[in-house]
């Protein structure tokens, strides 16, 4: 197995959700700091895509796709697209408009979304975390696996967990082979430092939950080893425990 950060850089969010590029975690004060990464994860049959970033663009090609094509792959070799939620620096990478058509990235892959989780975006219409064209592109894509179950596995690699926490129906994934577990807890457990404090955060769907799993997660993933991904931390996106 081969873990490949996408790392699309560090940003400045504010209250509306607009993510600002910065250089680093410190050249902006008294605001939220975040890297946004993706995860490719390589395995002997597979290309698994952990979230889908922000659909920024550089020189008109989305970073996304100038990230995979630097590690020595392209979008359409892409087989499996896993979402933990539909917040919009998670999902807008899907793919990007060109004469007002929507194009996805990863045509070739099927990408997994929780059933629910999708309902529930769609009814955000003033919601910033959301992009609603964006959204509305997504619900009609032949390639979506839709996700009912509250847990359930994927292929023999990969198994998911309906957690709820940071959204009423966000998911986790473990995706394993025979000398590696790794875990994508995703935005109930973005950023290493999440671990230090025990705390509910009033920016989740459900804080108190999300803090639960943070605490569940972190005693397994030192008895077992896991490899976990940080997919908002500046510094470190992929730790060993």
């Amino acid at each position: 197995m081969k873990i490949i950060p996408l790392n699309e850089g560090a940003f400045a969010v504010d209250k509306q959700k607009n993510f600002v590029s910065i250089d680093s975690e410190d050249s902006v004060q008294n605001t939220l700091k975040m890297a946004v990464c993706p995860f490719l994860i390589v395995l002997e049959n597979d290309l698994i895509l952990l979230d889908a970033g922000l659909g920024f663009e550089t020189d008109g090609i989305q970073n996304i796709k100038l990230l995979l094509q630097k590690n020595g792959y392209e979008p359409e070799q892409i087989t499996k697209v896993l979402l933990s939620h539909l917040h919009k620096d998670h999902a807008d990478g899907l793919g990007y408009f060109k004469d007002g058509k929507f194009i996805q990235n990863f045509a070739n892959a099927t990408l997994y979304i929780q059933e629910k989780e999708l309902e529930f975006a769609l009814s955000q219409k003033e919601n910033p975390s959301f992009n609603q064209e964006v959204l509305e592109q997504i619900k009609d894509l032949p390639n979506i696996e839709w996700l009912a179950a509250e847990e359930g596995q994927i292929s023999e690699n990969i198994t998911y967990l309906r957690t709820g926490g940071h959204s009423p129906f966000h998911q986790a994934f473990w995706v394993g082979d025979e000398t590696e577990t790794v875990f994508y807890g995703a935005d109930n457990l973005p950023q290493k430092g999440y671990l230090k404090f025990h705390l509910a955060y009033k920016t989740d769907d459900d804080g108190k939950k999300a803090m639960e799993l943070r605490e569940i997660w972190e005693k397994t993933a030192k008895e077992k080893h896991w490899t976990v991904l940080f997919y908002h931390d500046i510094k470190n996106n992929v730790v060993t425990f």
